[in-house]
């Protein structure tokens, strides 16, 4: 039902509302609109720090994440209690994000958005290990930005165009 949103850096500074009523909408997007979440903003040294913790790359990364429910990819969660509604956390590298748009030209608010779709997509069970879970991930990815650039008038895309 929430979107918990906690900044834990200081050297980008982040427009929380749009970021946290894109998260609310893409949850509608994919069905579990009553699911509460975890976004972390993070600066490198956090996502340093995670990446080499949890996936062995002592390097900075854009997005992490961390679900509460193991599901298939497509498939819900299926909470038994309320304590349940929880999709899990989402860590967003907001420095790596914000040094990438600088060098790219692209809107940092915009691929906050992005990111965070991304995210969740990951928190619903979704991967990109191989093509054809890429093109899983990369279709839910479409449909969940398409839903949000019919609300805000935006035109976001994937991050993950042409990965295979």
């Amino acid at each position: 039902m929430s979107v918990a949103l906690r900044n834990a850096q200081r050297a980008v500074p982040v427009r929380r509302a749009p970021l946290r009523r894109a998260v609310c909408v893409l949850r509608a997007a994919l069905g579990v609109p009553r699911f509460d979440v975890g976004l972390v903003c993070a600066g490198n040294g956090l996502m340093r720090r995670l990446n080499g913790a949890y996936r062995q790359r002592s390097e900075p990364t854009d997005v992490l994440s961390f679900p509460f429910h193991q599901v298939a990819a497509g498939e819900l969660p299926r909470p038994r209690c309320r304590d349940e509604y929880n999709l899990g956390d989402i860590f967003l590298g907001v420095e790596y994000i914000h040094q990438q748009c600088r060098a790219t030209g692209e809107d940092f608010d915009s691929v906050l958005a992005v990111t965070a779709a991304h995210g969740l997509c990951h928190l619903l069970g979704y991967q990109h290990n191989t093509k054809c879970e890429w093109e899983q991930m990369y279709q839910k990815e479409v449909e969940i930005l398409e839903y949000l650039n019919r609300l805000t008038g935006a035109s976001l895309r994937p991050l993950t165009a042409g990965l295979f």
